[in-house]
């Protein structure tokens, strides 16, 4: 089943009865299942969300983030315990060898390049190298056809001169607004997965917790790319506006394809996690990724 987000930009107070999550503004006041929620994003300061109300959303894997001061997504809630099979699973995953998440990280590098060239391809732009780059990618990237890749594709993406950087120009916050959404929603899956976020595959920063959900959102970046176009052809505005960051949560309910099977993203997400969890375990030895387009 499709789960919802539930966004709040206005103060409120939630709180939990009948397995219900109860919402209470100013103006109105609603209830939602808990089951059917899969995010909660929290962006006002002086929001109320009562501990029965987290543990029920935690106990059926819904995330709830809060946003910071700058109404950027700052944290996270999620389950722990979202498989039975934990301590076995998170044994295997510490114990993947380095020649396996080498490989592993090839298999990534290669589907985000493949899925930028499907992006380029779409907007009518030319993806000369990027194809040929995703055939040459080694074991581990040792050559950074990564960086080849991203060097390109950032440089024909727009219509006009870009730079990516995390606290650059326009439109950088909206790419960051989107990535971290994607991110979210990657920790979400890899933890029902029964998966450790902070032991990554590639990235290692002892500062980060969730170095597997940044290793593994790579072949879905294109998404929040081609979403960012979107938006920047139909709106004038330069900022994160409540209507901006309404289309950039749309993603999440974006459709992906498994061999021409249709799959919202947070279940391809899951069907992503859940092949990782079997490389890990010795039963497969390919991560599934889908075509973000068809």
């Amino acid at each position: 089943m499709l789960k919802r987000t539930l966004f709040f930009e206005n103060k409120c107070t939630l709180t939990t009865k009948h397995e219900q999550l109860h919402i209470k503004t100013d103006t109105r006041e609603a209830t939602v299942p808990i089951e059917d929620i899969g995010f909660v994003v929290i962006e006002n300061q002086e929001s109320f969300i009562s501990i029965p109300a987290l543990n029920k959303l935690i106990y059926h894997n819904a995330s709830v983030i809060f946003c910071d001061d700058k109404h950027m997504p700052a944290s996270m809630l999620f389950n722990l315990e979202g498989h039975h099979l934990q301590q076995e699973l998170f044994r295997n995953q510490i114990n993947a060898s380095e020649p396996l998440k080498k490989q592993l990280w090839q298999q990534t590098i290669k589907a985000k390049i493949l899925n930028q060239a499907h992006l380029l391809n779409k907007l009518n732009k030319h993806n000369s190298p990027l194809e040929y780059y995703a055939s040459k990618v080694l074991s581990g990237d040792s050559d950074n056809r990564e960086g080849a890749a991203a060097a390109y594709y950032w440089k024909h993406i727009f219509e006009f001169d870009f730079k990516r950087e995390r606290n650059g120009a326009f439109p950088n916050l909206f790419l960051n607004y989107g990535y971290i959404l994607l991110r979210a929603a990657l920790a979400r899956a890899l933890s029902g997965s029964g998966l450790l976020n902070t032991l990554g595959i590639h990235h290692r920063n002892k500062y980060n917790a969730f170095c597997l959900a940044d290793d593994i959102m790579e072949p879905y970046r294109p998404l929040v790319d081609a979403k960012v176009i979107d938006i920047i052809n139909r709106y004038a505005e330069d900022y994160l506006t409540t209507k901006i960051k309404a289309e950039l949560l749309s993603i999440l309910t974006h459709t992906v394809y498994f061999d021409n099977k249709e799959s919202p993203l947070m279940v391809g997400l899951s069907t992503t996690t859940n092949s990782l969890q079997q490389c890990f375990s010795g039963k497969n030895k390919k991560i599934i990724y889908p075509k973000l387009w068809n």
